[in-house]
């Protein structure tokens, strides 16, 4: 495997996103930290998956390490190999039918909202393993089910949606990214969604 152009972009868009744009060019270090997983056939998303895992991690320290590097995305991206290698053996994760009931009003109210999710997480659990005929489609079907469901918890967040939006903005500006570049689309779409799911309590 060998990442595109854009994976490289979108990795290091990701890492100067979450350090405000502090570090917005890597390290040699964290750069042959990379190429290392790059040989190991790391797919990119897993790594930035485990960036966002790792800092809202380290958020939620009293005490965070002042510095970071790639090398600390090990144990995140650890777990998301071992998630991606069960579902290639076809252990698919179990339906958790009562995570709905962690879903803030009014959003859980909403039946369109929780028949959307209910078929999003069917759709997670009865996913075939990525070498598997079919794979491809069953993804983008879970996907557009995801993409259904926090479209109309935009909608309910109202005012609120454009107020999320504009500060998801200036911290792409802040990571130096290109405005409509690619790599900004996927970034801020990434990010956007988090946001939103984070504000209704929707489980990702």
């Amino acid at each position: 495997m060998t990442y595109t152009r854009e994976e490289w972009d979108w990795i290091e868009a990701e890492w100067a996103f979450h350090l405000h744009g502090r570090s917005a060019f890597l390290s040699p270090e964290d750069f042959h930290r990379l190429q290392g997983w790059e040989k190991e056939e790391v797919p990119a998303g897993l790594i930035v998956a485990a960036m966002g895992a790792y800092f809202e991690r380290r958020a939620r320290r009293p005490r965070p390490r002042s510095f970071v590097k790639i090398e600390h995305l090990a144990k995140d991206l650890a777990k998301g190999l071992k998630l991606r290698e069960a579902l290639a053996r076809g252990e698919a994760p179990v339906l958790d039918t009562g995570a709905w009931e962690g879903v803030r009003e009014p959003l859980r109210a909403n039946p369109k909202a929780r028949h959307v999710f209910e078929t999003w997480q069917r759709l997670k659990a009865s996913a075939p393993s990525p070498d598997a005929p079919g794979f491809l489609d069953h993804f983008d079907a879970e996907r557009a089910a995801r993409r259904e469901l926090l479209g109309l918890a935009e909608s309910e967040l109202g005012a609120k949606a454009a107020a999320l939006r504009n500060e998801l903005e200036e911290r792409l500006l802040e990571a130096q990214l290109a405005p409509d570049s690619l790599v900004w689309t996927r970034a801020f779409q990434h990010h956007l969604e988090l946001r939103i799911a984070e504000a209704w309590g929707i489980p990702t």
